[in-house]
């Protein structure tokens, strides 16, 4: 259980008697066990349904001791078992329900997760490198398509040949888009924009690959994925915005 500071003057700090802490006074609590965790982190497990704060009029998270807890189970499960979030919050609905669900043992094998954390759906590509027809044929286009989108940098085979499974989303995605009138050249500037955003989510990550702590270390994948994640979801946010339209 994470012990509970007696908290010093605006740190906000939830006790037995039931007073709330801001965000700041539970990442403190949190960082004890959990190095790595941010308050950006925090933000997002809020926003995947795992913990629900109170807010105040002004709009500030409120957190009690209990959300503290579940936190720290969630950041407990994604470390040790490295869980999907969706798995999580199912496995903590179920423990609030009164039921006993197992876990797989730490250090359990590891099953594909994409860019949210959750599994991908059963219809994605989860082979680790396709060829070029399996590439061609799920984008329904032909090998002159293929160079082109090649030629443009919006697709590249590995070293050994073949294409990550993300390679058969993105070549959908660009024939989808062609068949608006969008051409490769046009997509161009999504492509920087992504390695751009790619750069940036290096940069935070990369002095967690070289921490001294190895739990750090080992936390630098589950960063990448919730920094691209909110990456994704920042980007569509823009494009919406810029637009006038909602897309949901």
């Amino acid at each position: 259980m994470l012990q509970t500071p007696t908290g010093g003057a605006g740190s906000g700090t939830a006790t037995a008697g039931g007073r709330l802490m801001s965000i700041g006074g539970v990442l403190n609590q949190l960082r004890d066990e959990f190095p790595e965790v941010t308050i950006s982190k925090i933000r997002f497990l809020e926003s995947e349904g795992l913990v629900e704060p109170r807010r105040t009029p002004s709009g500030y998270r409120k957190f009690t001791a209990d959300d503290v807890e579940r936190l720290a189970q969630v950041l407990r499960m994604q470390r040790d078992h490295y869980l999907p979030l969706r798995v999580i919050r199912e496995h903590l609905d179920a423990l609030s329900r009164g039921e006993q669900p197992s876990l797989p043992a730490p250090g359990g094998s590891r099953e594909p997760f994409d860019a949210l954390g959750e599994q991908p759906d059963q219809d994605r590509p989860t082979a680790a490198r396709v060829g070029r027809a399996e590439l061609m044929a799920a984008a329904e286009v032909g090998e002159a398509e293929l160079a082109e989108w090649e030629s443009y940098g919006l697709l590249t085979e590995g070293p050994e040949g073949g294409f990550d499974a993300e390679s058969v989303n993105v070549a959908r995605l660009v024939a989808d888009l062609g068949r608006f009138g969008l051409e490769p050249r046009h997509l161009r500037a999504m492509k920087a924009a992504a390695d751009r955003e790619a750069g940036l989510v290096e940069q935070v990550v990369a002095p967690l690959r070289l921490h001294r702590n190895p739990q750090t270390r080992a936390h630098a994948e589950a960063t990448t994925k919730e920094l691209a994640a909110l990456s994704v979801r920042l980007h569509a946010a823009l494009v919406q915005t810029a637009l006038g339209v909602r897309l949901h």
